[in-house]
């Protein structure tokens, strides 16, 4: 019934008010068109819609609600105009119906185009509303005469909505999920949708939260919509709002050749990253013992060491994926942002490399021990392990589309990245004249071993100085203390204890903050980012973990070189570094909504521009390039 008065009333349009003048005025509000400037820019000047709305009544949103019409402008051709601009709205409640609303001073910004001549005339049609409904419509003219335009400072300096710095996700049941936002920050939500007819308007959004950010449970009108464009309402416990402008996550992409290929590519280029040096000890090591051997026995060894490297994959998707379903927000080297994960791997890591070093013989376990190349499928448990704090090119891309396809679909994935990790090894399982050049094992092997025993020392060093970093001294002294039990069971005790103590010194040696390798780098957050941004500042945005190899080789080789620093001094380009050594959801939140799966991501934002995404792998030339635009 509410509907059938509101397009009667439009139909008559005698029921309103009619102006010729700029300023139009009713009981009920004053409406006048303004603008920025008193003179056309290239063909174009901004403009507005300002209304005086009296208390008590209210116009319409972008999208109202349940009922009502939102303001229209038009204007004759050949100028055209852009869609108006909105502020953040109010909901009201009347009656059983739920509408989205704008009350008090509310100015409409617009663009006009194909503007010529020393005037401008428009059309605008609105309805105002109190517990009755009037519909208003007037045209406006406006002098364009030069100078300087009195009203410019009505227009909005910042807007009422930004761009919102969290992760936004919606699942099949309404819930609306969002990485980031703590109860200590927000004490009620509500979402307006862009697009009519998504909810159930009048119904309410219970807010909840959960470890890794906030849910808000949506009324939804009908079946869960692919993609959710609109404005999300955060207001804190001080009663301060902040509008947020998001869109959540799109549907899971189609499982395509695309995707699998980008996930293989991505498994092999990651072979070359330095997180899988280690391990490359490991395979030399392995492949010198096949010299000589007859090729079904490296076929095995082969096809071992791919098996451990797609179980243990397998494994690790599983608990992502599993963790992700549960609504935590966990991505690519997530583990290592546990520090007794770091500590376990350490150890591990410390074991292979005394075996290596002849310090004493790796058994297997039981259910190991029984599986046929039991050192090469131990190899190849051990090649994810030390891959994941590197993210090679393709993967990103990958990943993340893994983490929003369906289980099956998405284990495949993970499970395609394994297969191009363990590609190169298969190569000797299917090219014999490949194997038949390995060299044969003999004295040197001894030796060969050794050295390649000190990457895993270093690995061992490394992961300790990331403890570190996570924990300070109580998490060293715990890793120094299980490495010296470990001791207590070899048989070169001695000895094993001398490497220990070596190595701890290179532990303590670095800083336990993260390290802002550029000068003028500050910690990332929205907040910052958004002023930067406000006052037309380009920003470079360095997404960096200290157990992230792949990061610390960039920014060491690249964005702490010379040519980089002058060239950002130059240009006045701000720089941002995001730790995401431990869990933080902040970073959690630009990951998602850039669509990766973990660090490094590299960012750089002109001055006035969307952000430009940076390969993986840094060179002088790339940043150059982005920057210089």
């Amino acid at each position: 019934m509410r509907c059938l008065l509101l397009l009667a009333l439009l139909l008559f349009p005698g029921f309103g008010f009619a102006a010729t003048s700029a300023t139009f005025a009713s009981p009920q509000d004053a409406v006048r068109l303004i603008s920025a400037a008193n003179q056309p820019e290239n063909g174009q000047v901004k403009l507005a819609l300002e209304f005086i709305i009296k208390p008590g009544w209210h116009i319409y949103w972008q999208d109202p609600g349940d009922a009502g019409l939102p303001p229209q402008v038009r204007a004759a051709a050949p100028v055209t105009l852009s869609a108006l601009t909105f502020p953040a709205p109010e909901f009201l409640s009347l009656s059983g119906i739920g509408g989205y609303v704008l009350s008090g001073h509310v100015v409409l910004p617009f663009t006009a185009s194909h503007v010529s001549g020393n005037s401008i005339a428009a059309q605008a049609r609105w309805l105002v509303c109190s517990d009755i409904c009037i519909p208003e419509h007037a045209s406006f003219t406006l002098a364009l005469n030069g100078g300087t335009s009195a009203e410019a400072g009505l227009f909005p300096a910042t807007p009422s909505i930004v761009p919102s710095p969290y992760a936004a996700r919606l699942f099949r049941d309404g819930v609306l999920s969002l990485a980031g936002p703590s109860a200590a920050q927000v004490k009620s939500a509500r979402f307006f949708p862009y697009s009519p007819d998504v909810l159930v308007n009048n119904a309410p959004q219970p807010l909840s939260f959960a470890t890794d950010g906030m849910r808000l449970k949506l009324p939804l009108a009908g079946k869960t919509p692919a993609k959710l464009s609109g404005v999300l309402e955060l207001t804190d416990p001080s009663g301060q709002m902040q509008a947020l402008e998001l869109t959540t996550a799109p549907a899971a992409p189609a499982p395509h050749a695309p995707w699998w290929l980008l996930a293989l590519a991505g498994g092999l280029l990651l072979n070359l990253m330095p997180c899988v040096f280690p391990v490359l000890a490991m395979k030399a090591v392995a492949f010198a013992r096949l010299g000589g051997a007859a090729h079904g026995h490296i076929r095995r060894e082969a096809l071992g060491y791919t098996a451990g490297v797609l179980v243990s994959m397998a494994a690790l998707g599983g608990v992502l994926l599993g963790l992700r379903a549960a609504g935590v927000a966990a991505f690519w080297g997530f583990q290592f942002q546990s520090p007794v994960f770091v500590a376990v791997a350490a150890w591990v890591i410390l074991a292979a490399g005394l075996s290596l070093a002849g310090m004493f013989h790796l058994s297997m376990p039981g259910f190991i021990g029984r599986i046929p190349a039991q050192h090469s499928f131990l190899t190849g448990l051990l090649a994810v392990l030390v891959a994941t704090p590197c993210t090679a090119p393709f993967m990103g891309a990958a990943i993340a589309a893994a983490l929003a396809l369906p289980p099956l679909p998405a284990m495949g994935l993970f499970l395609a990245l394994g297969l191009g990790l363990a590609l190169p090894v298969l190569l000797l399982a299917a090219a014999p004249h490949l194997a038949a050049r390995l060299p044969r094992p003999g004295r040197w092997m001894a030796v060969a071993q050794k050295i390649l025993a000190l990457p895993m020392f270093a690995t061992f060093a490394w992961l300790g100085w990331v403890l570190f970093r996570q924990t300070g001294m109580p998490g060293l002294a715990v890793l120094a203390a299980g490495a010296m039990a470990l001791s207590l069971a070899l048989p070169r005790r001695p000895a094993f204890a001398a490497i220990v103590l070596l190595l701890l010194p290179f532990l303590h040696a670095a800083p336990s903050r993260p390290a802002l390798t550029l000068p003028g780098a500050q910690p990332y957050s929205a907040a910052r980012l958004a002023s930067l941004r406000a006052t037309g500042r380009p920003v470079f945005i360095d997404l960096t973990a200290a157990w992230c190899i792949t990061c610390q080789v960039n920014e060491r080789g690249t964005l702490a070189a010379a040519p980089v620093r002058a060239l950002f001094k130059t240009r006045n380009v701000a720089v941002l570094v995001g730790d995401w050594t431990d869990r933080n959801p902040t970073i959690t939140a630009l990951l998602a909504a850039n669509h990766r799966a973990g660090v490094p991501l590299y960012l750089y934002y002109p001055p006035n521009g969307a952000a430009e995404i940076l390969p993986q792998i840094l060179t002088p030339g790339i940043v150059e390039r982005a920057v210089s635009g």
